[in-house]
């Protein structure tokens, strides 16, 4: 039996553009459209103008990577880190969630990186990318990392490593020692998404995605790692995991689908398991008489234990005083939802976290763990929430799809509308609009890096 490295590495490095069904190339230019979308709207933020700061420190670079927004190109890894702090900043981007959750399309600077690199187009990056999300969610399926004290990041870091290495065009053996190389010393802490977050909540997956080109760059040059880095005596599963476990196939082996058909693109600015407890919110406030939050008596929610674990389980989701913090706080989003009747990015400033209307409506709600929530997932991620006015009546709702999940996904057209919201403030009409026709044609693109560079600001 081939060990999972050499396995993920015999798949990665003999998918092709060929393998890949309509269906499956639709979805995933969907994703890259709304990832190229989200990394411009984080252009502004100040991680990312830090991480474009330290890129701009590399000069004349011999395998440069264009950094979206600024045209301008740096080094693989710094470009590779400066594009996913932008990507993952809003905590806009997709999602996926089963024993384990995270956003597969962080590994989109990789494949991006390691695309231009090689002069590749539309056709390599697109195979490179359905590669790393069939490692992140199969690496998802099989345990709950967080549940042992660690990020998601660490399958990130898989999933950026074999991406890259596919885009670069690396053999089966290169393929493999870029997985040994980024795996092994990638495995980050959980703390990145407890207590009060940091700037580093939105910019770690993108350092995944960094170690992991430079992993598939020393790969490319003969450089071996550690192996078996996930069977072995002191390995990941001995290390890490505490047990051995098994990958299902991949996409497009022995029948399996591609993982890309269960991943979510997020309605709203904020972490996926809140996504539908503001729909609900929505739908209850909608049905107010003449809404005013000072009249909310009682917010009572009940979803899945792992939501509130993730957006609920420590005090300062309670006290946000960070947007990192705010993003990840279900009853802070459901308290904006409330008061604003809609959610978008510009509730996380200070002035919104500072406001004391929201830190009543925080007081006001309850959230609770459901039995039924638990039943149903992970085909559907519920939330039932009662608001109970001060006159005595309740306004009821319940959400198990939010728009944008798999089973009720947005239209093209909607997917269209959220990248033009994101772009509108930075990029002109005509270029959006170019920019968006050309990444639904992603297959005939021949160079990504020209593709890239269209994003200039």
């Amino acid at each position: 039996m081939p060990t999972i490295a050499e396995y993920v590495a015999n798949y990665s490095a003999n998918l092709h553009y060929r393998d890949l069904p309509a269906d499956t190339v639709h979805l995933l230019k969907r994703m890259t459209i709304d990832t190229i979308g989200c990394a411009i709207g984080g252009y502004t933020s100040e991680p990312a103008k830090i991480a474009r700061d330290l890129a701009g420190d590399v000069i004349g670079h011999r395998r440069p990577v264009t950094i979206i927004g600024s045209g301008l190109v740096s080094s693989p890894e710094l470009a590779t880190f400066a594009n996913g702090v932008m990507i993952r900043y809003l905590d806009f981007n997709d999602g996926y969630t089963t024993l384990e959750s995270g956003h597969p399309s962080d590994s989109i600077a990789a494949t991006l990186a390691g695309a231009e690199m090689a002069g590749a187009g539309g056709r390599r990056f697109l195979t490179a990318t359905a590669v790393a999300y069939e490692a992140f969610c199969r690496f998802g399926d099989a345990f709950n990392i967080r549940a042992l004290g660690f990020d998601h990041v660490t399958n990130g870091a898989i999933a950026s490593s074999v991406g890259a290495a596919r885009a670069m065009g690396l053999s089966v053996t290169q393929t493999e020692q870029a997985l040994n190389l980024g795996t092994t010393p990638n495995v980050a802490l959980g703390q990145t998404r407890v207590g009060e977050l940091s700037h580093w909540k939105g910019c770690a997956y993108a350092n995944a995605s960094r170690n992991a080109v430079f992993a598939a760059l020393l790969a490319q040059r003969g450089l071996t790692g550690p192996t078996p880095v996930f069977e072995g005596e002191l390995g990941f599963f001995t290390a890490v995991t505490k047990e051995t476990y098994q990958l299902e196939p991949f996409g497009g082996d022995q029948g399996q689908p591609f993982k890309v058909h269960e991943c979510n693109i997020k309605h709203f600015a904020l972490g996926l398991y809140s996504q539908t407890v503001v729909e609900a919110a929505l739908a209850a406030r909608e049905q107010v008489p003449s809404f005013n939050e000072a009249n909310v008596a009682d917010v009572h929610i009940r979803t899945l234990q792992k939501a509130i674990d993730i957006m609920a389980g420590d005090e300062e989701k309670y006290h946000p005083t960070t947007r990192e913090s705010a993003d990840h706080s279900m009853p802070y989003a459901t308290a904006i939802a409330l008061k604003h009747n809609t959610l978008n990015q510009s509730h996380f400033s200070d002035e919104h976290i500072n406001d004391p209307a929201i830190a009543t409506l925080i007081g006001h709600t309850r959230i609770e763990a459901s039995d039924e929530a638990a039943r149903r997932f992970p085909d559907a991620m519920l939330c039932n929430l009662d608001l109970r006015m001060n006159d005595g009546q309740t306004y009821s709702a319940e959400v198990g799809h939010f728009r944008g999940h798999h089973q009720n996904p947005m239209t093209d057209a909607e997917v269209e509308d959220k990248f033009r919201s994101l772009c509108e403030e930075l990029l002109t009409p005509d270029q959006t609009e170019e920019l968006l026709a050309r990444l639904w044609r992603l297959e005939e693109e021949d160079d990504i890096g020209a593709l890239l560079r269209l994003t200039r600001i």
